[in-house]
């Protein structure tokens, strides 16, 4: 029973070195029974992250824990417990969705078939269907059953809701808040971020191979302000600001909360946030 309260997933230092990229020093503890939503955007480094937290791709440097277990030594234990989820899954399209399952919990003896039921029968899906026959979120929900059917608690999202029309991402959304109902935790990579300003508790936002915020969802929002003038940048704003976009009428600025009080400033969302960051970053 202790080892239900450990973390689900710990990094520490994570690295991984390219010619042309650097993953430095990832550190992050995931809550059980909470949504982490992992932001950046496309070149940061999140799937990166991924790939190398899961031993896709070795890590140069780092510690891995999976429920308080180092990664990759208990590599089949940990195995059981997670289910990676991503938008990139391919299967082959013209074998039928039983053959593909049938394959799939020949490789997990702790397989419940009455669980497989419950979320094909949740989720709109038929055993007698292709991949080929799915719908790009159809795919992400039968990857999901796959998952949960072999005992998942950590499901890890890369990018699940990415290419999907905002009706699909929107069932989505709801389908991951039910399973942190059911006590999932789940780790989900996007640069959607109104998907996870539905959802998520913590978000953990990554920036040139660099984790630059890790905070509760309300807590990064209320750090920050948005600033809107004219043409001109006041020099007392300019002085305090984080960041600059143009819009229709003049520009957009993002202001710390503590500096915002003499600028008539408004919230701001999790987009807004992270766009005016990237701004800031590109200026240096």
């Amino acid at each position: 029973m202790a080892s239900e309260m450990k973390s689900p997933l710990t990094v520490k230092g994570l690295g991984k070195n390219y010619p042309a990229f650097r993953l430095e020093d990832v550190s992050f503890t995931l809550a059980p029974g909470t949504i982490t939503g992992f932001i950046g955007r496309n070149g940061a480094g999140k799937t990166t992250t991924i790939n190398t937290m899961l031993s896709f791709v070795h890590p140069d440097a780092g510690e891995i824990a999976f429920f308080g277990l180092p990664f990759p030594e208990n590599d089949r234990e940990i195995k059981r417990r997670i289910g990676f989820v991503s938008a990139g899954m391919t299967y082959y399209t013209r074998k039928k969705l039983s053959a593909i399952t049938a394959v799939t919990k020949s490789f997990y003896p702790e397989w419940d078939d009455g669980q497989y039921a419950k979320y094909m029968s949740r989720f709109g899906l038929a055993d007698d269907k292709t991949p080929a026959e799915l719908s790009n979120g159809m795919k992400i929900k039968y990857a999901l059953t796959l998952a949960l059917s072999h005992g998942a608690e950590l499901l890890i999202l890369d990018e699940p809701t990415s290419g999907l029309d905002p009706v699909s991402r929107e069932e989505l959304v709801e389908i991951f808040l039910k399973l942190k109902d059911e006590g999932k935790t789940i780790f989900f990579s996007t640069h959607i971020t109104s998907d996870l300003e539905k959802c998520a508790d913590r978000i953990l936002f990554l920036q040139n191979g660099h984790l630059n915020a890790d905070d509760t969802l309300d807590g990064f929002r209320e750090a920050w302000r948005i600033a809107e003038c004219g043409e001109k940048i006041p020099e007392e704003l300019a002085r305090v600001s984080r960041g600059e976009c143009r819009v229709r009428d003049g520009f957009t600025v993002l202001v710390p909360a503590e500096d915002a009080g003499a600028f008539n400033a408004r919230e701001a969302n999790l987009e807004e946030i992270m766009i005016h960051l990237e701004k800031e970053a590109d200026a240096e």
